[in-house]
C-alpha cells in the first residue's frame, strides 16, 4: 500500500475488529463466570442494584433468560463467542498486515450486516443502531475504497 492515509485507515479498520474481537471474549469469559451459580439470583441482583423494576418489559425478559440457563448453554455461548473473537482478531491480524484476503473478508463480512442493520433501524430507531449502521458503514466504505485504490493505482482508483 503506497499512501500512508490508506495504511492508517485499514489499521485503524484493523484494531476495530480487534476490539470487537475482544469485547465478545470478554463476554464470554462473562459468561464462563456464571458457571455452577446461581444466575437467577444474580439477575435479581443486577437489576436491583440498577434501580430496575423487575415486573418491567426488559428485566423481566433478562430474569427469565437467567432462569432458563444451564451450564452447558452457557458453555454454548461462550464457545460461539470465542469463535466470533477468533474470527475477528483473525481478520484484524490479516488487516493490519494489509493481506489482500483479508480486506476482502472484512468488505464482505462487514457488508452482510448492512441489510439487516437497516432493515433493525427502519424497525426501531436508537443510538446503538444508528451507531452500528454507520461504524459498519464506514468500515466498508474504508475498506472498499482501500481495494479499489489497490486495484486502479495509475487513475486514483478510477477504472480505466
Amino acid at each position: 500500500m503506497s499512501s500512508p492515509v490508506l495504511k492508517k485507515s485499514i489499521r485503524t479498520v484493523a484494531v476495530f475488529e480487534a476490539v470487537k474481537g475482544a469485547l465478545v471474549l470478554a463476554v464470554g469469559f462473562g459468561l464462563l463466570g456464571l458457571l455452577h451459580k446461581d444466575a437467577p439470583r444474580l439477575a435479581h441482583e443486577l437489576v436491583s442494584w440498577v434501580h430496575l423494576d423487575p415486573a418491567q418489559r426488559f428485566p423481566k425478559i433478562f430474569i427469565k433468560l437467567a432462569d432458563d440457563i444451564t451450564d452447558g448453554r452457557l458453555w454454548f455461548f461462550a464457545s460461539l463467542a470465542l469463535i466470533y473473537a477468533l474470527f475477528r482478531f483473525v481478520e484484524g491480524y490479516g488487516l493490519w498486515k494489509e493481506w489482500a484476503w483479508a480486506e476482502w473478508l472484512a468488505l464482505l463480512s462487514g457488508a452482510m450486516y448492512l441489510p439487516i442493520e437497516v432493515y433493525e433501524l427502519w424497525r426501531k430507531i436508537s443510538f446503538v443502531r444508528v451507531f452500528a449502521l454507520l461504524a459498519n458503514l464506514a468500515v466498508v466504505a474504508v475498506v472498499a475504497y482501500v481495494l479499489i485504490r489497490k486495484h486502479y493505482p495509475r487513475n486514483n482508483g478510477s477504472p480505466p
